[in-house]
């Protein structure tokens, strides 16, 4: 398994038009972003499934 020696350590980002030239995110920054986009969309799979299979799960 591979460890970091913190969370503040930072790596470059791939060349990509939303990116500043040389961007860089630190490992905590990059946790923190996949945690923000799952909760941001979990609810629209949820809503997609409740209209596929007719089944809810609140209400």
């Amino acid at each position: 398994m591979r460890t970091l020696p913190s969370l503040d350590v930072e790596h470059p980002l791939p060349e990509a038009p939303w990116f500043e030239p040389g961007a860089t995110w630190s490992a905590r920054r990059a946790f923190l972003h996949i945690v923000a986009e799952t909760a941001q969309h979990a609810g629209r799979i949820d809503v997609l499934r409740e209209t596929i299979d007719g089944q809810k799960t609140m209400g």
